[in-house]
């Protein structure tokens, strides 16, 4: 297997502009490490900037769907679209904010058949929706989701986090990007 983070190679943090070296660097300081993707984006500095600005207004929001939520929707979203890196990197956070070691592996292989509470499995089905087949999506799926409770700037989340890791994945496909070993014990 080869050790390759990137089939296009890696920026490090220290050859970043500035503000992306205080960005990661925090990240790096959190986690106790860099995450690859930042190691991969980093060729295109204004890409990888615009990437954290948007994941940040996405999955940073005090309103809305808790920080869990947000995760349940990327993990659901990448399993759906076989992005091992997502899967490995935002399992680990879901691990984390869920307390449960054991619901992203569950999301990600079979999101069908986890059990999840109402309002999960509106948020998953939602996010599977969209990422199966957007061209279908509806009315029919929108019902459910206000149905199980969730209010229209959290169905407005649910796709947009779906999209930009949807975007994600694909980014991931294309690098080959490998996940960092760190991430596969956090949350066990």
């Amino acid at each position: 297997m080869s050790d390759e983070v990137s089939r296009f190679g890696v920026v490090e943090p220290e050859e970043l502009p500035e503000d992306l070296r205080e960005r990661i660097g925090a990240i790096a300081e959190k986690s106790g490490f860099v995450p690859n993707i930042f190691r991969a984006l980093g060729r295109r500095p204004d890409e990888l900037r615009a990437f954290l600005d948007y994941h940040d207004a996405l999955m940073n929001r005090a309103e809305g769907l808790s920080k869990a939520e947000r995760e349940l929707v990327v993990v659901a979203t990448s399993g759906a679209n076989h992005c091992t890196y997502c899967v490995v990197a935002h399992g680990a956070i879901l691990r984390i904010r869920s307390k449960d070691p054991e619901l992203a592996d569950r999301v990600s292989s079979n999101p069908w058949q986890v059990e999840l509470d109402e309002r999960g499995r509106a948020i998953v089905d939602l996010a599977l929706a969209l990422a199966h087949d957007s061209a279908k999506f509806g009315e029919r799926q929108l019902a459910a989701a206000r149905a199980a409770g969730l209010t229209e700037d959290e169905i407005w989340d649910v796709g947009s986090i779906t999209a930009l890791f949807a975007m994600s994945n694909r980014l991931a496909h294309l690098t080959a990007l490998k996940p960092n070993p760190e991430f596969y014990p956090m949350g066990r």
